[in-house]
Formats: structure tokens, sequence, C-alpha cells
């Protein structure tokens, strides 16, 4: 080889170390950077995957929470209607109006004549039972407990009353019904 081959070899080997010493710690620091931003890539989904966890499960327990007090709520005011239920109740049993409730159908002829029985039978039938409460058994009864005939009886009656009493303008009678002919028959000759 040449001294100009050897010299050219030279100076290509000390260039490239040259450029090996330079860029390699330039390589180094970019490795370490990319390495830091892998590793704060990784913090921060990791950090957010548990704020996402804690806020599903804070989330499902807010539910759970809002779903315990409306079912609380709801009993509530199961126990206010019960409340407001057994005052009526009581108001009934202070005024006496529900003293058929506190005295068997065997004990009605112990009780007879007391002001828990006076006028207040309610067995028209006399089969030893309250109408009211066959009414509400016999399957012929609305959601109020009356029978579903004592509507229509009812507008049947008002009707029978209604014809009986019914003003006597469309029942004219003979005479009338001429006089009201002839009264036409002069005022259409007047014009």
């Amino acid at each position: 080889m040449t001294t100009g081959a050897i010299i050219a070899i030279v100076i290509a080997a000390l260039i490239i170390i040259a450029l090996v010493a330079f860029l390699l710690p330039r390589m180094r620091r970019q490795a370490q950077i990319q390495k830091r931003e892998r590793e704060l890539q990784n913090r921060r989904e990791r950090v957010a995957n548990e704020h996402r966890a804690e806020a599903d499960s804070r989330e499902r327990q807010a539910s759970e929470a809002e779903q315990r007090a409306r079912i609380a709520q709801k009993e509530a005011e199961a126990e206010r209607a019960q409340a407001q239920l057994h005052q009526e109740r009581a108001g009934l049993h202070e005024k006496g109006m529900a003293d058929d409730e506190l005295i068997g159908d065997d004990e009605r002829d112990k009780f007879a004549g007391t002001s828990a029985m006076g006028g207040r039978d309610h067995d028209r039938d006399n089969d030893g039972r309250d109408d009211r409460r066959e009414a509400m058994t016999d399957g012929r009864h609305d959601g109020n407990g009356t029978l579903d005939d004592d509507y229509d009886r009812g507008r049947r009656d008002q009707a029978i009353q209604d014809d009986h009493n019914r003003p006597a303008r469309f029942n004219r009678d003979d005479d009338a019904a001429a006089e009201s002919a002839d009264q036409r028959q002069r005022s259409e000759q007047r014009f």
C-alpha cells in the first residue's frame, strides 16, 4: 500500500472516532431522554387509570347511596301513610263510627241496643253478615266496595222520577194544541 492510502485510512479512522466520540454522548443523552419520557408516560397512564378506577368506585358508591336514599324516602312515605291511616282509624273509633270492627258477629246480640248497634244494622237480608262486607266478597263490587248495579239502579230510579215530575210543556192536551194552531193561522194571515 502506498503511503497516501495509509494516510487516507488513518484520516478516515480519526474522523470516524471523532464522530463517534462527538455523537455518542449526544445519542446517550437522547436515549436517556426517551427512556425518561417513556417512564413519565407510563406513570401518567398508571395514575390516570388509578384515578379512573377510583372515580368509577365513587360513582358506584354514589349510585348505591342514592338508591338507598330513595328506598329510605319511600319507606318514610309508607310509614307516614301508615301513621295517617292509624290517625284516621283512631278518629273513627273516637267518634264511634267503627264500632262494627270492635264487635264480632257472635257478639251482636250482647251489644244490641247500645250506641254501637243503634241505627247501624247493615244486614238488610238478615243472613247474619254485614251486607257491605258481602258486597266486597261476592265479586259484584267495584273498587269502592259498592255494588255495580247500585249506580244503574239509581239512574233508572232517577229517570222514572224525572218522567213523573217533568213539566207539562211536552204533554199538551188537545184544546191547547188547537189554540196554538189557531194562533199560528191568524199570524200567517196577517203577513
